[in-house]
This record gives C-alpha cells, sequence and structure tokens, in this order.
C-alpha cells in the first residue's frame, strides 16, 4: 500500500456530528468509535446516540456556551469553527489553536434542516419555512469543505458505508482524494439549499413586494432565471464503489444545471409556442466556443427551434466519422449519409441516397466546404449548412442563398459527458452515446465470414443506425447509405420501409440494426432484398433463430455485444 504521505491520509480523531436525518447514523458513530473517535454532537443527535449507548460530548461542553434561542445558536463559536478551518501544517493557526484551547475537528458529519421538504407540504406558513433555515449547518458544511486538506465532511447518509470501508482499510483515516470528493459534494449541497430558499422567499415574503429601493419582484427574479434551473436525480453511488469511479458513471443525489441565455428564439416547434437558446455553463474555466449552441451563423435567415434540433442531429453524426463525411438530416432522423474524397463527393454520395427527401434538410460536413461543394449544395433548397470551416469562394457561393443558414462549428476534441431530457415534473440524466466500435470489436456468428468491403461498409451503417430514431434499420452499400427504415414500432416495418425508400439498388448491400433482432422474420424479409451482410448487437433469446436464418440465407452477421437506442 502506498504510503501515508503520497495519499495524504489523515487520522479522524475527533468528529462533529449533528444531523436532522438520522438514517444510518447510530452504526457509522459506532463503527467510528472502533477506531477510538471522540464524537461531539448536538440536540438530538446526541440524544439518539447516548440512546443507543454511544458516549457522546456536548457542543456546549467544548465551548462553554449553552445552546440557546430555541437552537438557533449551537456551533457558531470559535471554539468550532476554529477546529474546522485552522490549517494543521501552519504554525501561526496550530499556536492560535493551542493560545485558545482550541482542539482540531477531523471529521463534520452534517446534513441541513429539511428546508425543501418543508415548503412542500401543504398548507406550510412562511414563518413555519423560515425556521427551516439552518444556519449553523451551512457555516459548518463550508467551513469544513473549505479546509479539506485537514477535514472531511460527509453530508448525506448515502455515503456513510464508502466512508467506512475506507476507514476500515486505511485503520481510521482517510485519504485525500476522498476528502476532496467531499468537498465538492459539500458545497454542491449547500448551494442547492440556497437555490431553493431565494425562489420561495421571493415568492413568499409580501413586503419584498412594497418596497421603495427594489423593484418588484418578478423583476429581481427575471435576471436570476438561469440560474434557477434546477432539478434532482434519483440514481445514488452504489455502495462499495471508489468516488472515482462514482464521478465516472453514477450521479450526485442533488444536481443544479445553470443555463445562461444566448438569444430568444421566433417561436418553438410551433408558432404558437414560445423558445429560446440557451447555453449550459460549466464548473470549469471557459473553453474555446464548441457545439450548436455556440455556432457562428455566416449568413441566412434566423435560426428556428426546429433548425437546431435537426442541425445537432446532423452535426453529431458526421463528428462520429473520422473520414470525411456527409449528413443531411430531416426531421433529426438520416435522409442520406456518405463518406468521401472530398466535400462534394461526399455530398453528391449522400444526395444519391435519398434526393427527395433532402429537399430542405439539414447537411453537415465534418470537414472544411470548398467551393465545388458549395456549388453542388444550393443546387437544392438546403435550410441549414454546418461545417467547421468554409474556403472564402465557397462561403460567397453559399451566400447566394438569402435563406439558406450558414454555420460554422467547432467540434469539441471531448464531448460533454452527460445529456438532459425533461419529463413531466422532473428532469432525465444520462451519460452520452459516445460509444464508437473497433474492428476487434466484432464477433463473427454466422458460417460465411464477411469480406473486408462488407466490414467496412457493416461499420459504416453501423455509425449512421447510431444516430437513427429507434426501430432503426440502415442498408448501406460503398460507404454510402442506400436505404433508412426510423422510428417504427415493429422492427420487421424498419426493414421493409428502409428497402422501400432505397432509391440505389439493394441488391449487395449491407444491414445494419440498432438492436437485437427478436424474430427471424427481419432477416427473411432483408434477405429477400438482397443483403449480404447484417451488423446487429445480438442478446435476443432467439439470437439461434436468427443466426441460422443468416445461415440459410448465405448472409454474413457480425455481433457488437452494444445496443445503441435512440428515443
Amino acid at each position: 500500500m502506498a504510503d501515508e504521505k503520497e495519499l495524504g491520509l489523515r487520522k479522524i480523531r475527533r468528529a462533529l456530528i449533528s444531523v436532522s436525518d438520522k438514517t444510518g447514523i447510530v452504526d457509522f458513530a459506532r463503527e467510528l468509535k472502533t477506531f477510538g473517535v471522540e464524537i461531539i454532537s448536538t440536540g438530538g443527535t446526541a440524544k439518539a446516540l447516548r440512546d443507543a449507548g454511544i458516549e457522546v460530548r456536548d457542543v456546549s461542553e467544548v465551548t462553554g456556551f449553552p445552546e440557546m434561542m430555541d437552537g438557533r445558536i449551537k456551533t457558531l463559536h470559535p471554539k468550532i469553527h476554529g477546529a474546522l478551518l485552522g490549517l494543521r501544517d501552519n504554525s501561526e493557526h496550530t499556536a492560535s489553536m493551542k493560545q485558545h484551547d482550541i482542539e482540531p475537528i477531523d471529521m463534520v458529519v452534517v446534513d441541513l434542516y429539511p428546508f425543501e421538504k418543508t415548503i412542500e407540504r401543504e398548507g406550510v406558513t412562511p414563518a413555519e419555512a423560515i425556521e427551516q433555515i439552518d444556519i449553523g449547518g451551512p457555516a459548518m458544511i463550508r467551513s469544513a469543505a473549505k479546509n479539506y486538506k485537514d477535514v472531511a465532511v460527509i453530508t448525506s447518509p448515502d455515503i456513510y458505508r464508502q466512508i467506512r470501508t475506507e476507514l476500515i482499510l486505511d485503520d481510521g483515516a482517510l485519504t485525500l482524494a476522498t476528502r476532496e470528493q467531499l468537498a465538492r459534494l459539500a458545497f454542491m449541497r449547500t448551494a442547492f439549499y440556497d437555490s431553493a430558499i431565494f425562489p420561495y422567499l421571493s415568492a413568499n415574503l409580501e413586503g419584498a413586494k412594497g418596497s421603495k429601493i427594489f423593484p418588484p419582484v418578478p423583476d429581481i427574479l427575471a435576471p436570476m432565471s438561469t440560474y434557477m434551473n434546477l432539478f434532482s436525480s434519483a440514481m445514488k453511488a452504489a455502495t462499495g464503489r471508489t468516488f472515482e469511479d462514482v464521478q465516472q458513471d453514477s450521479f450526485d443525489e442533488r444536481s443544479q444545471l445553470r443555463l445562461n441565455k444566448i438569444s430568444d428564439l421566433r417561436y418553438g416547434e410551433n408558432p404558437h409556442q414560445t423558445a429560446a437558446l440557451y447555453e449550459i455553463e460549466t464548473k470549469t474555466a471557459p473553453t474555446e466556443p464548441h457545439g450548436l449552441a455556440q455556432a457562428e451563423q455566416l449568413a441566412g435567415k434566423e435560426m428556428s427551434f426546429n433548425n437546431f434540433v435537426d442541425a445537432d442531429a446532423a452535426w453529431q453524426l458526421v463528428c462520429d466519422f473520422s473520414e470525411l463525411a456527409c449528413a443531411i438530416i430531416k426531421h433529426t432522423n438520416p435522409a442520406c449519409v456518405a463518406l468521401g474524397a472530398t466535400a462534394e463527393e461526399a455530398y453528391r454520395r449522400a444526395l444519391a441516397t435519398d434526393p427527395v427527401s433532402a429537399f430542405g434538410g439539414i447537411v453537415a460536413f465534418n470537414a472544411a466546404v470548398d467551393e465545388a461543394a458549395a456549388r453542388a449544395v444550393v443546387e437544392i433548397f438546403t435550410e441549414v449548412i454546418i461545417a467547421p470551416d468554409y474556403e472564402p469562394a465557397a462561403l460567397e457561393i453559399l451566400k447566394t442563398k438569402k435563406n439558406l443558414r450558414v454555420l460554422k462549428v467547432r467540434e469539441r476534441k471531448k464531448r460533454e459527458g452527460v445529456e438532459y431530457k425533461q419529463i413531466s415534473g422532473g428532469m432525465l440524466v444520462q451519460t452520452r452515446d459516445t460509444h464508437r466500435l473497433k474492428r476487434e470489436d466484432l464477433k463473427v456468428v454466422t458460417k460465411r465470414e464477411p469480406t473486408e468491403d462488407e466490414i467496412r461498409d457493416l461499420m459504416f451503417a453501423w455509425t449512421v443506425c447510431k444516430h437513427t430514431k429507434s426501430n432503426a434499420i440502415v442498408y448501406a452499400r460503398g460507404e454510402q447509405t442506400v436505404g433508412v427504415g426510423a422510428g417504427q414500432m415493429s422492427r420487421v416495418d424498419s426493414v421493409k420501409i428502409g428497402a422501400m425508400r432505397a432509391q440505389l439498388p439493394i441488391k449487395g448491400s449491407v444491414l445494419a440494426s440498432d438492436a437485437f433482432f427478436p424474430f427471424r422474420d427481419g432477416i427473411d424479409e432483408a434477405a429477400k432484398h438482397g443483403i449480404t451482410a447484417v451488423i446487429q448487437p445480438g442478446g435476443s433469446i432467439r439470437d439461434a433463430e436468427v443466426i441460422a436464418a443468416a445461415d440459410e440465407h448465405g448472409l454474413a452477421m457480425v455481433l457488437t455485444g452494444i445496443r445503441h437506442f435512440k428515443h
């Protein structure tokens, strides 16, 4: 095991515990006692611990002052905050602590008065709500979190088990990495808490409406609206996981989404709906502009709500290719996609897939647009063109179409880690589908192995399928879409529709399916049209029947082991 200095281990010798939610606190405190930790506590928490036979020292004994003013004053004292804020490796701090008889506190276990739950209660009065605004709790949390190099701060019972595990592994100590993560969670908790208090007081304190120096409440709230887009997710850290693991693939108990308004839009999805464009405020320092929200519009009419939605679908698709690619999108689904040696070639090959559906579509390139490509694009009506750059001559050609919106977008090297989808009364949050298939991921399950050309086309079709609404079927040949069946209730219907909509010959093409085939009928239907190979995730209870159908038709089939539903 790495040494104590390398891990930044800090032995927990004294802990202050004061919680409203008593879930698991007795067991956690009992575990602390096995490591010889002295426990300081307040009010109801102290009583609960004593009733369980756990020795506790009252905060009033430490401070020399009783709890007063109905419990409003308990921990707001130098002997508490000095014990939390004092830097252990600072000689002046340690001298002051010794002079004033301040003993360090190494751990704070504090949640907050249940303000959020209180204001949800029917008939609650402002006076009742105000009494549930915690003062000492946030102060201790912030003090401990600020001094995370020396102090661990725990704000939720959901992480007691993880902390106990690390204490056992490190003989009653916690690593610096853990204390850093605890501090991050602590500041998130206090930020969310205050963000719940502000709108409640603004809406419920009558005095705010009659102030002579402040404008009416609605005017105060308006500029703050970008900071009030809050949501909660129910996913909690899995027990036994490291904080590093939790940070990568789990979600915090509470989350705060901050949006900064960029502009109003003419209307929303339909003319009777209002809409606006926002950018997500990141926690890190500002970076160079990237993505659709920060796109530079070089020409054309104002972007609409639907333009942004379709343009983002097109941009995300082409960014999934390392080769030069062009995609034409209609209603977020790929109508036409192709690779090419030049931007013009990629566009013309894509257009050949479905020139009818391409009319009025969104065109995206993952490479700079040159003059030849621009001339090709303006031959038919196009709503939006998106690319990372444009040659000057190309831009002049595109500007001749006054209604064509020309967007310059910078691809971010590291994609955003999560995406959000609003539902009635809440928000769904998930990590983005950033998976990219590799050749070595393919598992051949049929008697016939795919040829090199088929593998190339299977990989291409799989990428397009990932960006097609489920149930999704994509026919492709020569790194060019042949037919697309999107968004059907039945997978076999998607197979039929993809073939029906094909403008190029299907015979000799390959087929991609975003999820497994539940029955062999999809394979039987596709074989009628002369396909030669299939790529799909696998995982159906009828995989054996589906593979047998492929063998009967002389098809090659590869499994990816991963699904790409897109709803």
